[in-house]
C-alpha cells in the first residue's frame, strides 16, 4: 500500500471505531459514572495496546524516544484523558450524535492548531472547517 492509501484507511478504521466507542459508552453511561467508566476505557485500551506492543515486539522502542517526543506523547495524553473526560460527562447527560457531533468540531481546532506546526491554512481548509461546523451544529441543535 502506498502512503496515501494507508493513512485514508486508517482514518476511516478511527472514525468507524470511534462512533463504536460512542454507541458502547453510551449505553454503558446508563449505570456507571463517568468519570469511572472513562477510568475503565483507559485502563482496557492500555492493556490491549500494551499487549499490541508486546507481540508485534515494537515495546522495546520506547527507548528511542528522545525527551522531547516524550514530552509531546505525554501532553498528548493528558489532552486526552481531559478530552474522553468531557467527552463521556457530556455523553452520559446528553444525545450520543448530538454530543459526537460537536466533539467532532474538535477538526477546526486541528485545522487552526496545525498551522503552529508548520501546516498551510488556505481558503479550501478554512471552508471545509466552516462546513463541518455548520453539519456539527446543525446536528447538535436539530
Amino acid at each position: 500500500m502506498n502512503g496515501t492509501v494507508i493513512w485514508v484507511f486508517f482514518s476511516l478504521a478511527s472514525a468507524f471505531f470511534a462512533a463504536l466507542v460512542t454507541i458502547f459508552a453510551k449505553i454503558g453511561l446508563e449505570r456507571i459514572d463517568s468519570t469511572i467508566a472513562a477510568t475503565v476505557k483507559t485502563l482496557i485500551m492500555f492493556t490491549f495496546l500494551f499487549f499490541i506492543a508486546l507481540v508485534t515486539s515494537k515495546i522495546n522502542l520506547i527507548k528511542s524516544f528522545d525527551f522531547n517526543a516524550m514530552l509531546y506523547i505525554i501532553l498528548a495524553g493528558i489532552s486526552g484523558g481531559l478530552s474522553w473526560v468531557a467527552f463521556f460527562v457530556a455523553l452520559q447527560h446528553g444525545p450520543a450524535s448530538r454530543v459526537y457531533a460537536l466533539d467532532r468540531l474538535s477538526i477546526v481546532f486541528v485545522v487552526l492548531f496545525a498551522t503552529f506546526i508548520g501546516e498551510v491554512l488556505n481558503w479550501q481548509k478554512i471552508f471545509g472547517a466552516l462546513v463541518l461546523s455548520v453539519g456539527a451544529i446543525l446536528i447538535a441543535v436539530y
